[in-house]
């Protein structure tokens, strides 16, 4: 089951942190990135004991690469 935190929006960006719970216990990380009509999901490989660390990672890097115009 996958969950979201609150959208945030940074620039031109709406940005939603999401996590799963894994088969192993741990959490995954991934965000959703989205600009008018188009969103992209970006999966990170980390794992995460927890589920606000996994969140917190998906948000810092989506930050990241939105600040950097990193999005391709």
């Amino acid at each position: 089951m996958t969950k979201s935190a609150p959208a945030q929006t940074i620039g031109r960006y709406l940005v939603t942190p999401l996590t799963r719970l894994t088969e192993t216990g741990l959490y995954a990380a991934s965000v959703s990135i989205r600009r008018g009509m188009h969103d992209r999901i970006y999966r990170f490989t980390q794992s995460f004991t927890s589920d606000a660390a996994a969140m917190q990672y998906a948000l810092t890097q989506a930050r990241s690469m939105v600040l950097a115009n990193r999005l391709a």
